[in-house]
């Protein structure tokens, strides 16, 4: 891996001015925020405090006041300095043109900060996309879980239906996507907004009952436990950092909402209800030791616990759907920057480019989190798996944060003082890391394997890709000695247009001469076609386009698109008429080249990693499709590589 994965092209800065806009009132944006940002944090109260008490080993004796205050003052402050000072406060400052995210971070610290080991800090950005998918396994079945085991304390003859339960809701989850979040994406800002206040007032009616508890925002309470109990500290801490997962979609969802709304739903409402709910959980347990096995429901009064295990089952979905369309936003980013293999992407809504939805990352999704269900069987189970995957993204984001920001400081003062501050922070999550390492055993293994596996595709498909543009690239031949070629060989000038796709500017791409050879024919609108995807989001609409005639029949048309844009090609071929192409592309003719891969030499890659690669380019979504352009207009040309 190189600079050229991440690092940007020699593009000017016309193309460098679009950004995210973000329309509609303050107000609105903060509670779409409330879906779609806070799901997946707003749902950690369920299980976390819970896996906390469980992790003292006493289970069904009453826990004194001093281990609860240190319980509840280490919650508060990982939540107050993971998510309120370093992600609130510092990651989102770090926005790639508008948009949030690793791979976008990754762009951004690789192209502003022109790093001495650039490979390194790219491979950390595909480590941490790849991560995020083993998050998105786990994150559905643990918040479903948590959700419908309420039931049992409403009616224990509901055991029995837990996990069947869970399974068929996951099951229609997954289904769902295929139809789009628009319709109901509207109900989850105001169901986010109830499921907060909910938490709020059923924390705040505990607190009233046992004030006590608010001693716990001293932080020395949390320092006097860890240093009285040093045997289960450490089990303990990974309990308590399953109150932040979910802080990383604050950043990843950046580009949907803006800076802003996503601050004012957190400081407003977020992060009060959260310590609320907390604090109240603390002190019903120092009221009511039988509170320890699911202090979370217990808070309800009785007659209200079926509409709480409802509301939670509800906010738990959205927290699932919200993780689910991060993965689908983070595929298509890797698809476009070429770090996966082209496969069907569709866009479910006419009106928000983000909601799309990938078939095939669903069903592996899907099956991965139903069988995560059927085989831990318990949100307690799942717990104590939870937590690797996402503390490995947030470390790796703190040490991209930490290099722009060391970058930063330079021309900026505020820089440095945030990379002071961000420091330490990172440190905490390399504590926290080396905490969550006793769960690999315990199932953390699972996560930890599907973002291995996705790093090794990525990689594989990047290295696999590139040896094929080698190897290609010989038999491309410069324009110049193309048209010298057109002067000796007989030519026959046809009516019509059409258009060649080339990976490289500049190049006369091999299906064009091999048409030229073998049929003896040119067409008398001939269009070099290259299509280049910027390490910046989104490319602004002046600069996107190039367009140069080469000779009497031959063109080119250079296009620019940004990470988080599709190329619909017959739509920026219209555009480029108005810039000069000359002549109307309705009715052009597109050739593809599709290539055989074969495995040969024995250099390049290991040869598993050419099978793997060679399985991935035949299964690959078919580029007319991927490029939108009309199937009964396309002719390919097949050939054969060698790697």
């Amino acid at each position: 891996m190189d600079i050229s994965d991440f690092g940007p092209s020699d593009v000017s800065q016309e193309r460098y001015a679009a950004q995210a806009q973000h329309a509609g009132p303050l107000h609105l944006l903060a509670l779409g925020a409330l879906g779609v940002v806070y799901g997946d944090i707003g749902t950690s109260p369920l299980y976390a405090f819970k896996t906390c008490l469980q992790a003292l080993g006493t289970p069904g004796a009453a826990i004194p006041l001093p281990v609860v205050l240190g319980l509840l003052s280490l919650v508060f402050w990982a939540i107050t300095l993971i998510v309120t000072v370093k992600y609130v406060g510092i990651v989102l400052n770090a926005d790639n043109r508008g948009e949030g995210g690793i791979l976008a971070l990754t762009a951004l610290v690789v192209h502003e900060g022109r790093p001495k080991a650039p490979w390194l800090l790219s491979a950390l950005g595909l480590a941490g996309c790849a991560f995020f998918y083993g998050d998105g396994t786990i994150t559905p079945a643990v918040s479903v879980l948590s959700a419908v085991e309420g039931l049992e304390l409403a009616d224990p003859n509901f055991a029995k239906a837990v996990i069947p339960l869970s399974v068929i809701v996951l099951i229609v989850l997954f289904s769902a996507q295929r139809h789009g979040t628009g319709s109901i994406g509207r109900l989850f800002g105001p169901i986010m907004l109830v499921w907060f206040f909910v938490l709020g007032a059923l924390g705040l009616r505990q607190i009233a009952q046992n004030p006590s508890v608010l001693m716990a925002m001293n932080p020395w309470y949390a320092i006097q436990f860890l240093l009285t109990h040093p045997g289960i500290g450490g089990a303990v801490a990974a309990a308590v950092f399953l109150a932040v997962t979910g802080g990383e979609a604050l950043y990843a969802d950046l580009g949907h909402f803006g800076k802003k709304p996503i601050r004012l739903a957190w400081f407003l409402l977020v992060w009060p209800a959260l310590i609320l709910n907390y604090f109240g959980q603390g002190a019903l347990v120092l009221s009511d030791a039988a509170a320890v096995s699911d202090p979370f429901y217990f808070l309800a009064p009785k007659a209200l616990l079926l509409p709480l295990v409802v509301l939670a089952t509800a906010a738990t979905i959205i927290a699932s759907q919200a993780v689910i369309s991060g993965v689908f936003s983070m595929t298509q980013q890797a698809l476009q920057l070429g770090f996966l293999p082209r496969m069907k992407v569709l866009q479910t809504s006419d009106e928000a480019i983000g909601q799309i939805y990938v078939p095939a990352v669903n069903t592996f999704l899907g099956i991965a989190t139903v069988g995560l269900v059927l085989s831990f069987k318990s949100s307690d189970a799942l717990a104590g798996a939870y937590g690797i995957a996402v503390v490995c993204t947030m470390l790796i984001t703190s040490i991209l944060i930490d290099v722009l920001l060391a970058h930063r400081r330079k021309l900026d003062r505020m820089a440095g003082i945030m990379l002071w501050v961000s420091l330490p922070l990172g440190l905490l999550d390399a504590a926290f890391m080396l905490t969550n390492v006793e769960k690999i055993p315990q199932g953390g293994w699972f996560p930890l394997l599907c973002g291995l596996v996705v790093f090794v595709t990525m990689r594989s498909w990047m290295r696999g890709r590139k040896v094929v543009e080698s190897q290609i690239g010989r038999h491309e031949r410069p324009v110049k000695v193309f048209l010298d070629d057109l002067e000796r060989l007989p030519v026959t000038v046809v009516p019509g247009t059409a258009v060649f796709m080339t990976s490289r500017s500049g190049a006369v791409p091999s299906t064009l001469t091999r048409n030229v050879r073998s049929n003896g024919v040119l067409h008398e609108h001939t269009v070099l076609l290259s299509i280049v995807t910027e390490r910046i989001p989104r490319v602004a609409r002046g600069g996107r386009l190039k367009v140069e005639r080469l000779s009497r029949h031959l063109w080119s048309v250079e296009i620019h698109i940004g990470f988080v844009e599709r190329a619909d090609v017959p739509r920026l071929l219209r555009e480029a008429e108005r810039l000069g192409l000359g002549f109307r592309t309705d009715d052009a003719t597109y050739f593809l080249g599709r290539d055989d891969i074969v495995l040969s030499s024995p250099r390049g890659m290991a040869r598993w990693r050419k099978r793997l690669f060679a399985f991935m380019a035949r299964n690959a979504e078919f580029a007319g499709t991927h490029f939108s352009l009309p199937p009964e207009r396309i002719i390919e040309l097949g050939g054969q590589v060698e790697i």
